[in-house]
């Protein structure tokens, strides 16, 4: 029983750095799409879409969420 527990949260745990690695490649993008936007542009004072700022604190939030459950989940495992 023990061993089928750890078992799924190693499976947890990975699934939690995959995703984390998702978002990251979201964030990376999302990056590079304002400066491909502020470069077109050319401006002083280059437009970009309020969505963009959101999507990026929406996935520094996911991460802070996903860094969070890492960290219990192998708090917990260590203690089985």
């Amino acid at each position: 029983m023990l061993e089928q527990v750890r078992h799924l949260l190693a499976g947890t745990l990975d699934s939690l750095v995959d995703a984390h690695a998702h978002s990251t490649k979201a964030r990376q993008l999302l990056d590079d799409y304002r400066r491909v936007v502020v470069e077109v542009q050319a401006k002083a004072e280059p437009w970009l879409p309020v969505e963009l700022d959101r999507a990026v604190e929406q996935i520094d939030a996911n991460h802070a969420r996903l860094d969070t459950v890492r960290g219990l989940l192998t708090e917990y495992e260590s203690r089985l």
